[in-house]
């Protein structure tokens, strides 16, 4: 990856799940630390810890799965119904602009046109310490809820998958 930013093939190196201390490593062993680093941050893990950490190494946080891929039944939870209905949006705009204030990059998934610019409309409105403090503690501290990187089952599982992938002729084993 360094020699191809080198060559001026890559603008930037990204990372994708590493959590502190691996972050630190690749950061003080690479020539090129990485620019971003990509991992599990929604309202219910929101990374606090993990942010500090990329903050201090210049890494730009950005949310995997903001809307924890529907978990806790998100879009009805009754603190962000709260915060949306002060605000005139619904909760899914709540998460992307409390995740924004907390200078995290969001990048949400969606099919759908409606949704898509509804995603878009986060930037008329700002939630003040009441609404942060509030979205602040539905962190429930749990490990990560969509994909443990560091369970041995789930990696090999995961490696498992890529070799197949790679034996079918479907992809590229990285």
């Amino acid at each position: 990856m360094e020699e191809a930013y080198r060559a001026g093939k890559l603008r930037a190196i990204g990372v994708s799940s590493f959590y502190p201390e691996r972050l630190v490593d690749v950061a003080a062993l690479a020539e090129i630390p990485p620019a971003v680093n990509q991992v599990e941050t929604h309202p219910f893990r929101q990374q606090d810890a993990a942010h500090a950490v990329m903050a201090e190494l210049g890494v730009v946080h950005e949310a995997w799965a903001p809307f924890a891929e529907g978990q806790n039944n998100i879009f009805a939870d009754p603190t962000l119904a709260g915060i949306d209905a002060k605000h005139g949006k619904r909760p899914g705009q709540v998460v992307l602009r409390a995740l924004m204030q907390k200078d995290v990059v969001v990048i949400p998934k969606s099919t759908h046109r409606e949704r898509m610019a509804e995603n878009s409309d986060v930037f008329d409105f700002e939630l003040d310490a009441e609404d942060m403090a509030a979205f602040a503690a539905l962190d429930d501290g749990t490990l990560p809820r969509i994909f443990a990187h560091y369970d041995p089952k789930v990696v090999g599982w995961l490696v498992r998958d890529l070799v197949r992938t790679q034996q079918l002729g479907g992809g590229t084993l990285y």
